[in-house]
């Protein structure tokens, strides 16, 4: 049910979906890897989709930890409504990563320790894409990482204009393959944002 849902939306929306089937466990596991989810006390996630990133993180998580899904997608938003109905401390909602500054002042979350991202920056307009990624620097913490995929290593250069360092690492048991970023930033970055 999942699987078909997902392919549906991509067919309706491939710019802003931009996979035909959902992350696999293995990808998911490779997202959170570096997150030390005994210290984290926000983490914000982009483009949830069916949630299998965020089962991963709601799985190992401490359990005050507070989680904020950010979903543009009207179908998806509904599913994981409906999904994650029962878990507390976990916020979800239906709108553009571009305007995640308002969502945090919304749920009065001061910063993010991490925020995760499933969105297919190749796809996306670059306005979109340039916002997005500059008001992440906005919110994430000093020591905060913001963890994104791409099928390819296109966008890294791209992404490097707004976190000096990223690790990469490859996922192959995933259809198709992944790229695994964890970006983060140096301390001339974060003054010059004015982070």
């Amino acid at each position: 049910m999942r699987r078909l849902l997902f392919l549906f939306q991509y067919i309706v929306n491939p710019r802003t979906v931009g996979a035909i089937l959902p992350s696999s466990k293995f990808l998911a596991d490779k997202m959170v890897e570096k997150i030390n989810f005994r210290n984290a006390q926000y983490i914000v996630e982009y483009g949830p989709g069916t949630g299998v990133f965020t089962e991963k993180l709601l799985e190992k998580r401490n359990p005050k930890t507070v989680v904020l899904l950010v979903e543009n997608n009207k179908e998806f938003y509904i599913l994981l409504k409906e999904k994650f109905k029962r878990e507390k401390n976990v916020f979800i909602v239906n709108g553009s990563a571009e305007n995640i500054v308002n969502y945090l002042k919304e749920y009065h979350i001061p910063y993010a320790d991490y925020v995760i991202s499933g969105l297919p920056f190749a796809s996306l307009p670059k306005t979109v894409s340039l916002k997005i990624l500059l008001n992440t620097t906005k919110i994430l913490k000093k020591e905060g990482q913001f963890i994104t995929f791409q099928y390819t290593k296109f966008k890294k250069t791209f992404i490097e204009q707004f976190f000096t360092k990223i690790d990469v690492k490859r996922e192959i048991r995933n259809l198709p393959p992944a790229y695994v970023f964890n970006c983060s930033m140096s301390q001339n970055m974060e003054e010059y944002y004015g982070v």
